[in-house]
């Protein structure tokens, strides 16, 4: 869709926003003509002050629920006794039961307390939890942090979605969520490498390597909930780092889009009647679908790689180069499914690379087609997430039906 080179038939807005005003303070004034160069010049800026730093708060979000197939590998499983049955299994999934249950309250109490304190609060919780994984005795100790983590983690990632979904137009908004998506899984991709540095600390203050990994990357997380209670962006109608005219701009470009810049009020009643509606589960169980080898991968890789015969220091270290071309191939589908407004075929076609992926790491014989596998399954993860992310967003209208959207309740337990 070709840009116009000017907004005057847009009818655009000049709105008197404080930094303290919410969208009832919000005051219509005069009509303002915009050219191309505003435009441009209004999105970067949204552009470089909402993706970085979303991504990089929610890289140690991700990277402190995934971190167990590194701990695992630099002798937690032996030190903790995870070894026997199924123990490291329970761990592991013992996170999504209250991520699953917590996530749509989570959504409610951010709009209530608001993004920045309800964000900055829970990021600050798994945080603290992520420290004291650092100091448990045994794997009930671990199982209980996992609880935890997963109740504070509960409302983070859907809210990372809502705020962004939230300031861009149905086809702008893809791209924006692979660049986000991919900024985030990339550093969960090398969060191994980060674990095996951590784990060399093994031994200091008396304190195991595994340890140490929970400890420096439960303080890391601390830090940025304390960067986040300042500098967090949240909803075009609560920002205080755009001009009055910028802000008037991006809520009339979203009105045009879909209608709903301007929040309604969320009830219990508009919540069960979203919930009614079959096209959310749907959404979810599309991500659930796409995002179950991911969490494979996260969770057991490290696992699987010393299984194959790898040493525990090359078992860390290979799991980080399969998610480097996934940063080209993401960003390529994003920008084909933006530009053609297409979303189905961006869906399908990472799904079959991602199966014939994990058709090769099942059922290959040599470790090297099996790690080339690998490859596969991220590039198809990688690529059809933000794509299913878009599809639900694009199709999803007004502040109370996103709460009960694809970034809640099925997602939720493999986001």
């Amino acid at each position: 869709m070709s840009v116009p080179q000017t907004y005057s038939d847009l009818d655009v807005k000049k709105m008197d926003v404080s930094k303290d005003s919410s969208i009832s303070s919000v005051k219509i004034e005069a009509t303002e003509e915009y050219d191309a160069e505003f435009e441009r010049k209004t999105m970067r800026r949204v552009d470089f002050r909402l993706l970085p730093l979303l991504a990089l708060v929610y890289s140690f979000a991700l990277i402190d629920r995934i971190n167990l197939g590194a701990a695992h590998a630099a002798g937690m499983g032996t030190d903790l006794s995870l070894l026997v049955g199924t123990r490291f299994s329970v761990v592991t999934l013992s996170f999504f039961v209250p991520y699953v249950l917590l996530e749509l309250p989570g959504g409610y109490c951010m709009r209530k307390f608001g993004a920045r304190n309800w964000l900055s609060f829970v990021c600050l919780g798994f945080g603290a939890v992520q420290l004291g994984m650092g100091f448990v005795d045994n794997w009930i100790q671990l199982t209980v942090c996992r609880v935890l983590l997963g109740a504070f983690e509960a409302s983070f990632f859907p809210a990372m979605l809502w705020i962004i979904s939230s300031w861009y137009k149905r086809h702008e908004v893809q791209k924006r969520l692979a660049a986000f998506s991919l900024i985030a899984v990339t550093a969960g991709g090398f969060s191994p490498i980060l674990a095996y540095a951590f784990s060399l600390l093994d031994g200091r203050q008396g304190i195991a390597g595994w340890r140490w990994i929970f400890i420096i990357e439960g303080v890391i997380t601390i830090s940025l909930a304390v960067l986040s209670y300042f500098c967090l962006p949240t909803f075009p109608t609560e920002n205080t780092f755009m001009t009055p005219e910028q802000t008037a701009f991006i809520l009339k470009r979203i009105d045009d889009d879909r209608g709903d810049a301007t929040p309604d009020e969320i009830t219990v009643k508009k919540i069960v009647h979203h919930l009614k509606d079959w096209t959310l589960w749907a959404f979810g169980c599309f991500f659930l679908t796409a995002a179950l080898p991911s969490y494979g991968q996260s969770f057991f890789m490290p696992i699987i790689f010393k299984g194959m015969g790898w040493s525990k220091t090359k078992a860390l270290l290979l799991t980080a180069p399969p998610y480097v071309p996934t940063i080209f191939t993401t960003m390529i589908m994003a920008y084909l499914s933006d530009k053609y407004k297409h979303r189905a075929f961006f869906i399908a076609l990472p799904t079959v690379v991602c199966t014939i992926g994990l058709c090769l790491m099942a059922y290959a014989q040599a470790p090297e087609v099996r790690y080339f596998g690998a490859f596969l399954i991220n590039a198809g993860n990688s690529g059809s997430s933000p794509a299913i992310i878009a599809y639900g967003s694009n199709n999803v209208i007004s502040s109370s039906k996103r709460l009960d959207s694809p970034s809640s309740p099925i997602k939720a337990c493999t986001e």
